[in-house]
Order: structure tokens, then C-alpha cells, then sequence
């Protein structure tokens, strides 16, 4: 059934239904604080001290299986972004927003300029879901409900996405969903080698 007239037509009102998304929160919840703030949310350089911080925490507490630990880590953000970009973006090819013709005008873009590269998925998206999924189940025994916290700070990352103008709401959620799936892949591998993380007493 896939291609036929039916089937076109209800990917286009998901499409449209997707453009429609966009604007609403890139344009309704327009304010001087979001403005301000979510562009650097969406900086990997604003976030490099907390990555660096999470790595030396593991490594330095957890001996062996916090050198692993960070390995593991490194590793769930680049399937999550290589899979990103070489099964998606470069497959489907779909224009970012800010770049896209038929909404030349409309688009509120709060950074300097409109990225390269493709929107779907958005790789924002898949690889911060795919570091708080790792980090949520191996560290859930550790740090309880707080670890939790971990998808807020992934929702955060990827709404900002949207809301500058470089991806639709459709790219988040794929690329959300493709983040849980990478790091749930990668915590199931540390997990069946290493168990959970023990701190260094």
C-alpha cells in the first residue's frame, strides 16, 4: 500500500500538520528570555564543561568499570549521530526550515545562520535522548529518581532546536526515538559486561 494516493495523502497531512507545529513554537512562544537563553542550549561548546565533568565523576569514583563507563558513553553518541546522519539525514534529505522556500519569511531564526546539512532527524535530539537513556539505565540504582533529570535536560536541548528555527518537531521526535534506541542498545552492552557502576571505596 506504501506510495499509493491514500498513503500520499496521509504523510502529507502529517507533513503539514508537522509545518503547522513548527510555527506555533517557533513563533507563539516567542520571548527576550527563550531568545536569549535556548541558542546556547543548542551549543555543544555552552555544554562542554558538563560533559567533561560527568567523564572525570565516573572515572575518577568508579575505577575500571568508570574508565568502561566512559567508553560506553563516548560511544552512544557517536552511533546515535553517525546513524543520524548516514541512515536518515542523507536518506531523506529533507530541507531545514530555515532554509526551506515555501517558508521564506516565516521562520523566526535566533542564531547568526541556518546550519548545513539536512533536518531529518535531528541529531541534537538523538544524541543527548541517547545519553540520558545510557545514563538513566545504567546510573538509575545510584542517583534514584534524580538521573530522570537527564530527560529533562535532553527535552530542553532538542525544544531548542525547533524554536531557533533549524529543525521541525518531527525531527525531534524521530531523533529522540533513535537516541533511546542507541542508548539502550549501548547500556544493555555495558550492563551485560560490567553490571552497574560501583563506587571505588
Amino acid at each position: 500500500m506504501f506510495g499509493t494516493p491514500l498513503t500520499i495523502s496521509f504523510w502529507q497531512r502529517v507533513l503539514n500538520w508537522d509545518r503547522s507545529a513548527f510555527l506555533v513554537l517557533n513563533h507563539k512562544l516567542a520571548n527576550p528570555v527563550f531568545d536569549a537563553v535556548l541558542p546556547y542550549f543548542r551549543d555543544s561548546v555552552f555544554w562542554a564543561p558538563l560533559y567533561l565533568f560527568i567523564m572525570a565523576f565516573v572515572t575518577l569514583n568508579y575505577g575500571k568499570k568508570g574508565w568502561w563507563w566512559a567508553v560506553a558513553f563516548l560511544s552512544t553518541v557517536a552511533i546515535a549521530d553517525l546513524m543520524g546522519t548516514y541512515a536518515f539525514k542523507e536518506t531523506v534529505q529533507r530541507i531545514r526550515p530555515c532554509n526551506e522556500p515555501g517558508l521564506m519569511g516565516n521562520v523566526r531564526l535566533v542564531i547568526q545562520q541556518c546550519p548545513g546539512g539536512y533536518s531529518f532527524v535531528s541529531n541534537h535530539a538523538a544524541n543527548h535522548f541517547a545519553l540520558a537513556t545510557f545514563a538513566v539505565l545504567t546510573f538509575h540504582k545510584v542517583f534514584k529518581q534524580w538521573i530522570y533529570l537527564a530527560y529533562f535536560w535532553a527535552l530542553l536541548i532538542s525544544f531548542a532546536q525547533i524554536y531557533v528555527g533549524v529543525h521541525y518537531p518531527l525531527d525531534v521526535l524521530a531523533g529522540a526515538l533513535l537516541g533511546v534506541a542507541a542508548g539502550t542498545l549501548t547500556a544493555s552492552v555495558y550492563r551485560a559486561n560490567f553490571g552497574a557502576p560501583v563506587p571505588v571505596t
